[in-house]
């Protein structure tokens, strides 16, 4: 496991940790035993009146800002945040890293970026760690702060990740509406192309039955015109027949 990166949140020079070692550090001491005994949901609550020691502060500090542990050519190294007491120009420092950072790591301006959301997360935790020096309940305080608002970010993240697969649902859904609906309309127009021709045929057909019907009714009308002109022709012979017969003959 390689060193931790760099961070905006001021830390103390790592400390080697070894299980055989009588010589350590008066910074590992407090931090090896309370390693080795169970974790404490938190510090010891202060009197408004008094003022934390050193060692409360850098016991307040490990709570807010657990220290950073990490194993290097098998070898267990710690570095604990620093508990040096800040000044002005702290701050002014604070600001020009993370302008920096944000320019080296090519951080989005606007939108969601996890590079920005981490730098800032970092400058947060270093003006926690600055002001619980000064004042441990502002810090304390800080620290329901910043929780509280990793908590709403994180319910926000969760309502999005759920947005976006319903989303996706609603697409896949759509997209096979679509699909279903795209298949029916093709069978439509092979209905209505089925239609079109058979409308087709029956239209042709019906011209071709009145075109017979046309040709049938000028046959039996010229048959008639025949026929009258037939019997016109013997009736007029019948008149003369009995025009002859009925006259005298001179």
């Amino acid at each position: 496991m390689k060193s931790p990166a760099g961070s905006l949140v001021k830390y103390d020079t790592p400390v080697q940790v070894t299980k055989n070692t009588e010589k350590k550090s008066a910074k590992a001491r407090p931090l090896n035993a309370r390693l080795e005994q169970p974790a404490v949901s938190g510090p010891a609550p202060l009197s408004p009146k008094s003022q934390a020691t050193p060692g409360e502060t850098q016991e307040i500090l490990n709570v807010i800002l657990p220290p950073r542990v990490w194993l290097e050519n098998n070898q267990c190294w710690v570095q604990q945040v620093s508990s040096a007491p800040c000044r002005g120009r702290d701050v002014v420092r604070l600001q020009e890293q993370l302008d920096l950072k944000l320019q080296q790591r090519q951080a989005k301006e606007t939108g969601l970026c996890p590079v920005r959301r981490e730098l800032y997360s970092q400058c947060f935790d270093e003006l926690i760690r600055q002001v619980t020096i000064n004042c441990s309940e502002r810090g304390l305080l800080l620290l329901k702060v910043r929780d509280e608002s990793r908590i709403t970010e994180d319910a926000y993240r969760t309502l999005y990740k759920s947005s976006l697969a319903f989303g996706l649902r609603k697409i896949l859904l759509a997209e096979h509406e679509k699909s279903d609906m795209d298949k029916k309309v093709s069978d439509l127009e092979n209905e209505n192309k089925d239609l079109e021709k058979q409308l087709n045929e029956l239209m042709a057909k019906h011209e071709a039955i009145e075109k017979q019907a046309a040709e049938r009714q000028k046959a039996d009308e010229k048959k008639r015109t025949q026929e009258i002109q037939f019997f016109k022709r013997m009736n007029q012979q019948l008149k003369d027949q009995l025009e002859e017969i009925i006259s005298p003959k001179k």
